[in-house]
């Protein structure tokens, strides 16, 4: 292996040692607005003048944060859908995925909570784009598995990712009984939703019928 190829490889490394690091400070008390460079440094175990070689400035790594967040828990969801395929139900199935990977997870998830709402234009853009993303691929998933028409399968996903991420900031420091009462409201919330979708969509197929 010659000598480009090692520096690349150590480069990834040491970038990955950078993002792991900020999200590890990013705990109950810390938001990405709190922690330095020297902080993010330091538990990266680098010089701080070291991080400059990865990212412009703490603003560009909480970008990449964000898009990270988003990113593994799209996949987190696609995974799941997966195991609906197997024969899971869609919703018991998506919300007990969610709400491991909000347990589990949790500084990653305060990340897309916190900055939703923070002052941080760019941050908050970031965070609606990913939410963005999860509305798109839940109506696809709609649209191919039911019967709903593309503005009412949208206007469901936009309600279920809503009440989902609400769902999540409950769950985020509850414990584990606290966590299955979240999930079975929440699931019960996602059927009402679903239903009466399905039921506007029927009543709309009528309507065109007897015109």
């Amino acid at each position: 292996m010659n000598r480009p190829v090692n520096r690349r490889i150590q480069k990834q490394k040491t970038r990955r040692a950078i993002i792991d690091a900020a999200f590890h400070l990013l705990d109950a008390h810390k938001s990405l607005s709190s922690i330095s460079l020297r902080e993010v440094a330091r538990e990266a175990g680098i010089a701080p003048t070291s991080f400059y070689r990865h990212f412009k400035d703490i603003d560009e790594l909480g970008l990449t944060l964000v898009d990270e967040a988003g990113l593994a828990l799209r996949q987190l969801m696609r995974k799941a859908r997966s195991r609906i395929e197997s024969g899971g139900g869609v919703i018991h199935t998506s919300v007990s995925t969610f709400m491991e990977y909000v347990a589990d997870n949790s500084n990653v998830f305060r990340l897309l909570l916190r900055e939703h709402t923070g002052t941080s234009p760019a941050f908050r853009a970031a965070v609606a784009r990913e939410m963005q993303h999860f509305v798109e691929e839940l109506t696809d998933y709609t649209l191919n598995h039911t019967e709903l028409f593309q503005p009412y399968a949208q206007l469901q996903a936009e309600a279920m990712v809503r009440i989902v991420f609400s769902a999540g900031a409950e769950a985020i420091d509850a414990n584990k009984l606290e966590r299955k009462e979240i999930s079975e409201r929440v699931e019960a919330q996602l059927r009402f939703i679903m239903l009466g979708a399905l039921q506007l969509c029927q009543r709309k197929r009528a309507l065109k019928v007897e015109d």
